[in-house]
């Protein structure tokens, strides 16, 4: 069992600077695809949290709440909850509460913990959307962040070939 509380250190330098710099690279590269395809199609596509979701894709894309299982079932589970609390009870600071803890418990139970989305219920109870918020932004916003962190970091990790 992990013991709690136990202090843990920070990495004593960052990582090279072409990781930082290609961290940067994809997740600028993510969100431009989602805004564009937003700004072309007319349909809500950027969500609050996948600036944060970009942070593990792109900064941490080994870390198990980086799989796109985690990722995309996250979000659709942490938006579902909320938008289900919302509908209930309504944008209280109790429902706000019970909706994020239920969405923690919830990720946590079906193994798609994606920390970010745990800020869904928080933006869907201040903004009071519909049920096709479900569909666009979450569903397909995520999608897309997968798709492009999947192609990006594929990419990044070839080894270029030498033209000598």
């Amino acid at each position: 069992m992990a013991q709690r509380g136990r202090k843990r250190r920070l990495p004593a330098s960052p990582p090279p600077a072409r990781v930082i710099l290609t961290s940067g690279l994809g997740a600028i590269l993510a969100m431009a695809v989602v805004a564009a395809l937003a700004d072309f199609s007319g349909y809500p596509l950027v969500l609050g949290s996948f600036g944060a979701s970009c942070v593990l894709l792109f900064g941490f894309p080994d870390s198990p709440f980086s799989r796109p299982r985690n990722v995309i079932g996250g979000h659709l589970l942490a938006s579902l909850i909320g938008l289900g609390f919302l509908s209930l009870f309504g944008a209280h600071g109790w429902s706000l509460a019970l909706a994020v803890g239920v969405c923690i418990a919830a990720m946590m139970a079906t193994r798609t913990v994606h920390p970010p989305a745990g800020s869904n219920p928080v933006i869907i109870m201040l903004s009071s959307p519909d049920w096709m918020f479900l569909w666009t932004p979450t569903g397909i916003g995520a999608l897309l962040l997968v798709g492009v962190a999947l192609l990006f970091n594929h990419a990044a990790r070839t080894p270029i070939p030498d033209r000598r």
